[in-house]
């Protein structure tokens, strides 16, 4: 048995616990197998870059962060352009894996790199992916890992943001990861005690938010916390194209550097009140796995491995009632998992009176 693996896009915690679940797994089931690891990501397929690994190599790694083989962004959109020297990568990805003889691909990647796993599974490889993003945006999976690990590197951000903000009697904006989908956001405000939590699938109003601070500080409240994903998006710029909102966001960079500054600047001009913004950025991707990836990841690993075993290939490993299943890689790709603004989570979040931008 011949498995090739790699890691796609941006990289999160556990990337290396579901490796080590995959390779510990595939040395169990099977008597003669060998695993070939490629260097960052879908680059390493398509350049034959790639190297032989041992069981070795997946001992020791199940508390790292980051990713022992390395990853890289190969965006789906740019997947059929030859690359500056005229090569089709499609092609390219194809001959690496036949010339290695695999009898699978194992892919650990987010919504780009899973498009990308399933055109390959389209052009007859045979593959199997594993859902890994800290945006937990992946569709057909209740989970994906290193979610949770991003969640505790932005709920600390806000918890220590909280002594900051009491102390001096200010507004802090707190910037989550998340460009389409705000589900990083929403649990990192919740466990961190926001009072407001502005997401990019409900659009806020400004003088919503000045409202609620307003309000805050009429109560008796010293400071507000807000926690604003990088992709929030106002109600005015929710009416406008997605060529039009492409051409503002492009002007509004000269004047602040991301969506948290353009909302600072404009609750000061409005209320007056001082307003910092903090920005935990890649931090969130960082540092080691939490205990619930490090477990999640292993089962994905494991399972992967035997659908390999099975022969089943074509398929995503997701969580479903806390059991691991395999989907259709066919049925998810290319689809979102998104924030629903009726959902219970949301509003249990308004019952405990955090605002949402959006209250009239």
């Amino acid at each position: 048995m011949r498995v090739g693996i790699l890691t796609s896009g941006g990289d999160c915690q556990a990337l290396n616990a579901t490796m080590r679940g995959v390779g510990k797994s595939l040395f169990n089931l099977f008597d003669n197998v060998e695993i070939y690891g490629f260097i960052d990501g879908y680059r390493g397929l398509i350049y034959d870059e790639y190297r032989r690994m041992e069981k070795s190599d997946f001992s020791g790694i199940l508390t790292e962060g980051g990713t022992i083989l390395g990853t890289s962004r190969t965006p789906f959109k740019l997947i059929h352009e030859p690359d500056a020297n005229g090569l089709d990568k499609v092609e390219a990805m194809k001959h690496t894996y036949r010339k290695l003889r695999l009898d699978c691909l194992v892919v650990l990647g987010g919504n780009g790199s899973l498009k990308t796993a399933n055109l390959l599974s389209e052009e007859g490889l045979n593959i199997v992916a594993c859902p890994k993003t800290i945006d937990n945006d992946l569709y057909g999976t209740d989970m994906t890992f290193g979610f949770y690990s991003a969640v505790e590197v932005a709920t600390n951000a806000i918890d220590c943001i909280h002594t900051t903000a009491a102390s001096h009697g200010r507004v802090f904006i707190v910037e989550i990861m998340g460009h389409k989908v705000g589900l990083l956001t929403l649990y990192a405000g919740l466990a961190g005690g926001a009072d407001i939590i502005l997401l990019p699938e409900i659009p806020y109003n400004v003088d919503s938010v000045c409202k609620k601070l307003a309000e805050r500080h009429a109560g008796g409240s010293r400071f507000s916390i807000i926690a604003i994903a990088e992709g929030a998006i106002s109600e005015e710029d929710s009416k406008l194209t997605k060529k039009e909102l492409k051409k503002k966001i492009a002007e509004e960079r000269k004047l602040h550097p991301s969506v948290a500054y353009k909302l600072a600047k404009e609750i000061e001009e409005k209320t007056g009140a001082e307003v910092r913004v903090t920005v935990p950025g890649h931090t969130q991707r960082g540092g080691h796995p939490v205990p619930y990836d490090r477990v999640f990841a292993t089962r994905i690993g494991a399972e992967a491995a035997r659908l390999i075993k099975k022969e089943k290939f074509g398929y995503m490993l997701a969580l479903k009632n806390t059991e691991i299943v395999a989907v259709p890689l066919a049925d998810i790709a290319g689809k979102l998992k998104t924030v629903d603004p009726e959902s219970g989570i949301v509003k249990e979040a308004r019952l405990l009176g955090i605002s949402f931008g959006d209250e009239k």
